[in-house]
């Protein structure tokens, strides 16, 4: 009787297997509540590309202006190299095209491939021969 007395004094304080799993649940619930937002932030950091690669842009258009007096409709021409697209197994998650050139103007447009917050929209970026970039479509 006496030995029996002696292992319940003796038991080590611990956490019960049901204190465990609620606690993981906490913690999964929380995790829920913060990951909808993060996409958001995901999708602006991404957006950081096509503002750079507009912003490159902009300027081969503009010393190609300064050589020839007008604007280029060729990316080629004006020596920007579009990156290997994420969904041709390179990086860039933007696809760059110039929608229009004349001798006074140009617009260029990087429109995303990849949809950020899977929810069927893709962002489009665009920059003119007055620097205005302005995001057209929002992800």
């Amino acid at each position: 009787m006496k030995r029996i007395k002696n292992r319940k004094k003796g038991r080590l304080a611990a956490m019960t297997l049901m204190e465990i799993v609620m606690v993981l649940g906490i913690i999964a619930i929380l995790f829920m509540l913060v990951l909808p937002n993060q996409s958001r932030t995901v999708a602006m950091a991404k957006s950081i590309e096509a503002k750079s690669m507009l912003n490159q842009v902009y300027s081969m258009q503009k010393n190609y202006f300064f050589m020839y007096s007008k604007y280029s409709m060729s990316l080629d021409e004006i020596g920007f190299e579009q990156e290997r697209l994420a969904t041709e197994g390179g990086q860039a998650n933007y696809r760059i095209q110039i929608t229009e050139a004349s001798n006074g103007s140009f617009n260029a447009q990087a429109e995303a491939v990849v949809d950020f917050d899977a929810d069927g929209t893709l962002n489009v970026w665009s920059i003119d021969q007055n620097k205005l970039l302005k995001e057209v479509v929002k992800d």
